[in-house]
């Protein structure tokens, strides 16, 4: 057992300050761990959104020492002996209170999106997918919604503005799987994650993917193949020419 200085980010919406706290840490806790800690012995009042605490509910983002991550997640023993550790709540959302962020625009962003198409010809019941399908958008799946690739995405991160036009990676990977997917009746998922998703922001520097607890390879499974449709739908001549034949 140690005694570790944690400096927590404490205010709401109009402002506020870091908080300092000289906590007890004993082996094999989490940030987490202290952070109730805290709440129990220094700050009963500290706001906190947590659920889980098994890294599979996503509740219990922040930013420790600079880096988006679970708090359930992040080992104290990564840190240096004598180092403090700085909580802050995600930067890209708006504070609600201390650690407590409003998401609200990820769920909004998520409802505009079309949901999966069954084909009209079969029944419920009479779908059958080659498992290759199944593996290949399976990955995507296992997002668990934590919002660490929207929160540390440079697109909406440091550009307010971006946010209307702009879904983040949390919804091309949503995106990604139902275009892939061989039973989806839909034929215009990656015009609308360009046209309407902002696809386009992206220039995929792999921010989103660092930051995955469930380790989706967010850039390079789903956003890169989904650009390279898109510029293959839209600017391959051979595409062009099959279509203005098609049409006539």
């Amino acid at each position: 057992m140690n005694e570790r200085t944690f400096r927590v980010w404490r205010g709401d919406a109009g402002g506020g300050d870091f908080a300092e706290f000289d906590v007890e840490v004993n082996e094999g806790e989490v940030v987490l761990d202290v952070v109730h800690r805290i709440q129990a012995e220094q700050a009963p009042d500290l706001a906190v959104r947590w659920n889980c605490k098994a890294g599979k509910c996503g509740s219990c983002s922040a930013e420790v020492n600079g880096m988006p991550r679970l708090m359930c997640m992040t080992r104290m023993n990564l840190f240096e002996e004598g180092e403090a550790v700085t909580i802050t709540p995600l930067r890209t959302f708006p504070v609600v209170r201390d650690l407590v962020t409003d998401v609200s625009f990820n769920y909004e962003k998520a409802r505009r999106m079309p949901a999966f198409a069954p084909p009209a010809d079969l029944e419920p019941g009479e779908y059958r997918m080659q498992q290759v399908d199944v593996e290949r958008s399976q990955e995507f799946r296992k997002c668990i919604e934590c919002f660490l690739c929207q929160n540390t995405c440079h697109v909406v991160r440091d550009h307010e503005e971006n946010k209307p036009p702009f879904s983040g990676p949390r919804l091309f990977i949503r995106a990604a799987e139902l275009d892939m997917h061989p039973l989806d009746a839909r034929d215009d998922r990656r015009e609308q994650a360009q046209d309407d998703q902002g696809l386009g922001y992206c220039n995929i520097t792999k921010c989103c993917t660092e930051v995955c607890p469930e380790h989706i390879k967010i850039t390079d499974n789903a956003i890169i193949p989904m650009k390279e449709r898109v510029a293959g739908d839209r600017y391959d001549p051979l595409v062009w020419l099959g279509r203005k034949i098609f049409r006539k």
